[in-house]
């Protein structure tokens, strides 16, 4: 069992509290990961990328090679387009169908999603309305998550924990958007 993420997104979008979850949740199962650093700019708008790799065997490199990812997670659908060639033919991918437009040439939205949903199996959810319907825009990275989780080799039950241990500190009504919102983007991704 094994299974190969290249998380994708902008700066600001939560990437590395998607990875912070899958990885928790991969240890908790007993497998082993290696996780690349979160690559891209460190401001708020810039391109950002990490590779999550999860297996029963040892992992020994933290890098995806090109045509081997077997999902690309993504919170922003132009960085998706910008990944697409790490999939694996058989791979799937998991975007939001919300810009983020960070740059003044930012493609038509509609082509970029054309593009997308010219790879088999593609799903695409409006991860900013459903953050909002949950309590928060800013919770579209836990839509994204849910809306990935039963394409992942984890379970659901351990993803909603280490949820809840990322947001604990800020409070229940914190968590309780959260939650919501990853169960949101699963009911989305399943209903499509």
């Amino acid at each position: 069992m094994k299974q190969d993420i290249v998380l994708a997104g902008v700066g600001g979008q939560g990437i590395l509290s998607i990875a912070f979850v899958i990885d928790n949740a991969a240890l908790k199962k007993g497998l082993k990961i290696k996780q690349a650093e979160v690559h891209g700019m460190a401001q708020r708008g810039g391109a950002v990328q990490s590779h999550l790799r999860l297996s029963e065997e040892e992992v020994h490199s933290d890098l995806i090679p090109k045509g081997r990812a077997d999902m690309i997670l993504s919170v922003e659908p132009l960085e998706t387009l910008r990944y697409i060639d790490y999939l694996q033919p058989e791979g799937c991918i998991v975007t939001s169908s919300t810009p983020m437009i960070n740059i003044p040439d930012y493609p038509d939205i509609d082509e970029i999603l054309g593009g997308i949903r010219e790879v088999h199996g593609s799903i695409v959810v409006d991860s900013g309305e459903l953050a909002r319907e949950a309590g928060s825009g800013r919770a579209q990275n836990m839509v994204m998550l849910g809306a990935a989780s039963s394409h992942l080799i984890l379970e659901e039950a351990d993803l909603l924990e280490f949820i809840e241990v990322l947001f604990k500190n800020r409070g229940e009504q914190v968590v309780e958007v959260n939650r919501k919102a990853f169960r949101l983007g699963r009911e989305a991704a399943d209903h499509r």
